[in-house]
C-alpha cells in the first residue's frame, strides 16, 4: 500500500509540476504582434438583464483603442431589463426572437446579419476588457493557422459564497486550462472571449451548428479546431463578477459545470483526480508520508499563487491562500456529484442533456 501511495503522490507531484510549467510559460510569453491589416472586428454580446458589472463592461468595449469596429448587443425580449443601459451606452441591439435549445446561441444566430466586419468577437455579458483588447486578441489571427483566439479571466465574487467560487476559477480551473496546450489540446474556448474569423465560423455551419450544445463556446472552439486550426489562450485577461448569494448557488453552478465538462470530453474529465493535488496530500498525510504531502501541498500552493496572483492578478490568491485547500476538496465533491446525472440548472431551469451535452428538452434562456 504505500508503495501505491508513494505513485499516486509522484503522479500528482508530477501534474502540479508541469502545471507549474505551463504557467509560468504563459506568464512570460510575449504579446503577439499588432495584427497588420487591422481588420475591421464586430463583437456581438448577449445579454439577458443586468447582472453585476454589467455598466463597466459596456464602456470597456465602447471605449477600446481601435481603429475599426462595432459592439452589437441582441436580447431575447423588447422589454430586457439591458435595454436602458444599452440605449445610455449607444450601443446598438436588437431584438433576436430566433427559436433555438441555446438561446444565448439563438442571440448570436440573430445578431450575425447585422455585424459588418469580417473578425468576430464573441464574450459574455458581464465581461469587461483591457483598452487594448481588440487589438490584443486579434493579433494571433494574423496567423492563417489559428482558429480562435480565447482568454483567461479573472472573477471577482460580490459575497463570501462568490469569492469562494473566484478563487476556484483563478488556482483550479485557470491552471488546468494551461496545461492542456502542453499536451497537444487545442479544441478549448471559453465564454469570457472567442475571437474568429466569420469565413471559419461559415465553414462550420455558422452559428446553427452548435445551438444544440450547452457548452456552445467548447463546440465552437472544437469545430473551428477541427478545420486545421489551432486554438490560443491570450496573454490578455478579462474580467467577471460572480454573483452567487448563498453556498447552493455555488454548488449548483459547478455541479452544472462538472456535468457540461464531463458529456463535452468524457476522458478529460475522467482522469481530473490526477489534478487533485489536496486530496492525495490528505490521503498520504493520513498514511504517515508527511514529507510526501508537505512537498505536494506546497508545489500545489506554488501553482496557485503563480497562476491566481502573478497571471490573473487576483489578490484574495494571497489574501485567503489558507482556503485553497479547502477549495479543493470542495471540487473533490462537485467532481463525484459530477459523474452522474445528465440535468443541470440553467437559468432558473433545469435542462436534461444527452451523452453528448445537447439540450434534450426546453430552451437554455441564459445569455
Amino acid at each position: 500500500m504505500t508503495g501505491v501511495l508513494w505513485g499516486i503522490a509522484a503522479l500528482a507531484g508530477a501534474y502540479q509540476f508541469i502545471a507549474l510549467l505551463a504557467c509560468l510559460r504563459h506568464w512570460t510569453r510575449k504579446a503577439w504582434p499588432p495584427h497588420p491589416d487591422h481588420p475591421g472586428v464586430s463583437i456581438l454580446k448577449p445579454v439577458r438583464g443586468t447582472p453585476a458589472g454589467f455598466d463597466e463592461a459596456l464602456r470597456s468595449h465602447i471605449s477600446q483603442d481601435y481603429p475599426t469596429f462595432e459592439m452589437l448587443a441582441g436580447h431575447r425580449h423588447p422589454n430586457d431589463p439591458a435595454v436602458p443601459d444599452l440605449e445610455r451606452s449607444g450601443v446598438p441591439h436588437f431584438v433576436c426572437p430566433q427559436q433555438m435549445p441555446n438561446a444565448k446561441v439563438a442571440v448570436l444566430a440573430g445578431l450575425l446579419p447585422h455585424a459588418r466586419y469580417p473578425i468576430l468577437i464573441v464574450n459574455d455579458a458581464d465581461i469587461a476588457v483591457p483598452p487594448d483588447y481588440i487589438r490584443d486578441v486579434t493579433a494571433p489571427l494574423a496567423d492563417p493557422r489559428i482558429g480562435v483566439v480565447t482568454c483567461l479571466y479573472r472573477a471577482e465574487g460580490s459575497s463570501l459564497p462568490a469569492r469562494f467560487e473566484a478563487l476556484g476559477v483563478a488556482t483550479d480551473f485557470a491552471p488546468s486550462t494551461l496545461v492542456a496546450p502542453l499536451f497537444g489540446v487545442s479544441e478549448f474556448g471559453f465564454g469570457s472571449t472567442l475571437a474568429f474569423r466569420r469565413t471559419d465560423l461559415d465553414a462550420i455551419g455558422g452559428f446553427a451548428a452548435i445551438s444544440d450544445y450547452l457548452a456552445d463556446d467548447y463546440q465552437l472552439g472544437a469545430r473551428i479546431h477541427h478545420l486545421g486550426r489551432r486554438n490560443l489562450i491570450s496573454h490578455v485577461t478579462v474580467r467577471t463578477i460572480l454573483h452567487a448569494a448563498t453556498w447552493s448557488d455555488v454548488w449548483r453552478h459547478q455541479v452544472r459545470w462538472a456535468r457540461t465538462i464531463r458529456v463535452s470530453r468524457f476522458w478529460g474529465y475522467a482522469f481530473l483526480p490526477i489534478t487533485f493535488a489536496t486530496f492525495w496530500t490528505l490521503v498520504i498525510l493520513i498514511a504517515g508520508l508527511w514529507p510526501a504531502a508537505l512537498a505536494l501541498l506546497a508545489l500545489r500552493l506554488t501553482v496557485a499563487i503563480v497562476c491566481g496572483f502573478f497571471i490573473l492578478k487576483s489578490r484574495d490568491v494571497l489574501l485567503h491562500l489558507w482556503a485553497i485547500p479547502v477549495r479543493d476538496l470542495f471540487g473533490v465533491a462537485v467532481w463525484a456529484a459530477g459523474l452522474r446525472g445528465n440535468t443541470v440548472e440553467w437559468g432558473g431551469e433545469t435542462l436534461h442533456l444527452d451523452r453528448r451535452g445537447r439540450i434534450i428538452n426546453g430552451e437554455s434562456h441564459a445569455a
